[in-house]
């Protein structure tokens, strides 16, 4: 198997993991503060509505998701310094260490996990286009 096919076969691990919230144990933040977590830290403004459309929920399901990260200390909510009328997510220092928490943890997926790389292919393999841009991947 080449480093490719190792990259493929950890994806596939990792996105059926992901499905499963099984990464979401492992990181330490478990459930919907776990996505919230991923998208403000992508980031750019992230508002109830942006959060909503990057997770492909609705507006009250992405809120209670926020009020879950908010009451865990995970991220407050700011005032917008170009618009006073909304909000921004942020990362508090408790998101920050969930946030490397969870990193590591699915680094090691990767590293240890069935079909994970191992021996430094990682290094080698070129991502082809950027995982957070919308729309079909080439090839």
């Amino acid at each position: 198997m080449d480093d490719v096919e190792r990259v493929e076969a950890a994806m596939v691990a990792v996105r059926r993991r992901q499905s499963r919230r099984a990464l979401a144990r492992l990181q330490g933040v478990a459930g919907p503060a776990h996505d919230v977590l991923d998208v403000v830290e992508a980031g750019g403004p992230v508002t109830v509505s942006t959060l909503a459309q990057a997770l492909g929920v609705d507006q009250p399901r992405a809120s209670r998701m926020v009020a879950a990260a908010v009451a865990g200390g995970l991220v407050s909510r700011e005032a917008d310094q170009s618009d006073g009328r909304r909000s921004v997510l942020v990362m508090t220092e408790a998101g920050r260490a969930a946030a490397e928490q969870a990193h590591e943890a699915r680094r090691a997926v990767f590293r240890l996990g069935d079909g994970g790389l191992d021996g430094g292919g990682a290094s080698r393999v070129r991502p082809s286009a950027d995982p957070l841009r919308p729309g079909p991947l080439p090839g």
